[in-house]
């Protein structure tokens, strides 16, 4: 009686690589983290010295205030609106490493430099200001004319579908991340959240940074005009720059869902792997 054959197991393909990132998306992607953070925290230690938000030319502090990050004698809290919220030990009234209250609105770990300091916040933001205008200039400049925004991020006529934009917001909340030569093309949401960054919220940045400033109000007294008055830039000022750390936190969760190894090795190399199909 003859031997029945063990059955082998099919062996898995070659995962294809493509070449997904090319070198200034890679450079800039880098240099702009680092950029955006120390921007943010050195940003959050000028905002300590007036914690304060309004709309319009003015603002002090017997000015009512849209939003405040403040203390009393025993409690931090935040306040937006007629709402407010206690904060104590995390913004407005926190204790240091040695045991020592402090009242600012952020605490030191979360800004730069970690010590109360408005001079040295002043030049840490001044100087990572200018590399984050003459990066995305440049940038800008490579993307409309390296092709970057003709390959990669057009939004063509199909995905302005509602119904493409519906299905692709609920690929996301399920974890439905695409598989084989999709996974190398930018979705409809990834396009527009990098378009709105790129062209949108890192230029309203910038403009509105330029408006906080006296001398750009003397050589661009447009920009108050623009924005509705110094005060007011500040707000947009502030508010896009959450915006910008919601994006950075939905990227981050969506690069470890997605698989960070093969992620950040793409963002590095530039060579990225592609997820096989499921089979059917």
């Amino acid at each position: 009686m003859a031997e029945a054959e063990t059955p082998v197991a099919p062996e898995k393909p070659e995962p294809v690589r493509v070449y997904r990132h090319r070198l200034p998306v890679r450079i800039w992607h880098w240099i702009n983290a680092l950029t955006l953070l120390i921007l943010l925290m050195s940003g959050l230690m000028i905002f300590n010295a007036h914690p304060r938000l309004y709309w319009g030319e003015y603002g002090a502090n017997f000015d009512r205030a849209w939003l405040v990050i403040g203390s009393t004698a025993d409690t931090g809290y935040l306040r937006v609106g007629n709402w407010r919220i206690d904060t104590t030990g995390v913004l407005g009234r926190w204790t240091d490493a040695q045991g020592a209250t402090k009242t600012w609105a952020f605490p030191g770990w979360a800004t730069i430099p970690t010590s109360y300091s408005l001079a040295d916040g002043r030049r840490w933001h001044l100087l990572f200001a200018w590399l984050l205008s003459v990066g995305l200039a440049l940038y800008m400049l490579w993307t409309l004319l390296g092709g970057h925004l003709r390959k990669d991020l057009h939004v063509r006529r199909a995905e302005w579908s509602p119904r493409h934009i519906w299905h692709d917001a609920k690929d996301h909340a399920r974890l439905r991340f695409p598989k084989g030569e999709a996974a190398a093309r930018y979705g409809i949401l990834q396009k527009l959240s990098y378009i709105g960054v790129i062209f949108v919220a890192l230029p309203l940045m910038i403009a509105t940074g330029l408006t906080m400033s006296p001398g750009m109000n003397a050589a661009w007294p447009w920009l108050l005009d623009l924005f509705g008055g110094r005060q007011s830039a500040r707000s947009i000022h502030f508010i896009t720059a959450w915006a910008l750390v919601a994006f950075f936190l939905v990227h981050i969760a969506m690069v470890l869902l997605a698989g960070p190894a093969n992620e950040i090795r793409s963002m590095v190399t530039g060579w990225f792997r592609l997820p096989q199909e499921r089979e059917t």
